[in-house]
């Protein structure tokens, strides 16, 4: 029972809209219809500014870490209990309840959650996001890029066959939730990012 409600509460928490609620608290539009529509923190930066931009990532991320960190430390869960919960989390911020279940690409989200589980894998991961961001100034390759080697970083670092799978899961929903960006990619249309 105990197992079922983090899990329900990790996908609530998950599921809350930092980006949309940010951009209302300050009287902007929906970033729903701004920009790309996307809740996440880039396009609240290209829509709302820089400092709503960070925030909203900041927000996004500690919905995967603040359930994980209750789960690890409050309840001294199994493995297996704490990739239920991480991928709840993730789930919520891609599928919220609030939003139609119509979320984000979960991103930032995930990166809470692998900072939880693996701190050094994302250091490893952080470095090839950033060089492929500084290389062709694409948001969405460098976190298809980082998604991509992430499950097999925390399995090197970690040894956890169980944390693997569920970061696979993880990076799978990233990378598809990004197919229109790699469409864009393909064909030359997609948008640079630039400070």
């Amino acid at each position: 029972m105990t197992l079922f409600l983090l899990i329900l509460a990790a996908y609530l928490i998950g599921a809350i809209p930092t980006g949309v609620i940010l951009t209302r608290l300050v009287g902007g539009e929906d970033i729903r219809s701004a920009g790309s529509g996307n809740i996440g923190a880039t396009n609240v930066y290209r829509v709302a500014g820089r400092k709503l931009g960070v925030i909203t990532l900041i927000g996004d991320c500690l919905k995967g870490v603040i359930p994980l960190l209750i789960a690890q430390h409050g309840y001294n869960l199994a493995e297996y209990g704490i990739a239920l919960v991480a991928l709840a989390a993730f789930i919520g911020h891609c599928y919220p309840v609030y939003l139609g279940f119509k979320g984000g690409k979960g991103v930032a989200t995930a990166l809470g959650v692998f900072l939880v589980l693996s701190p050094l894998a994302v250091l490893c991961a952080l470095v090839v996001f950033i060089l492929t961001l500084w290389k062709w100034r694409y948001i969405s390759l460098a976190s298809i890029s980082a998604a991509t080697i992430i499950p097999l970083l925390i399995l090197l670092f970690e040894g956890s066959f169980v944390l693997f799978i569920a970061t696979l899961i993880i990076a799978t929903v990233v990378i598809w939730k990004h197919r229109e960006n790699i469409e864009r990619l393909r064909s030359g249309t997609e948008n640079r990012f630039n400070l």
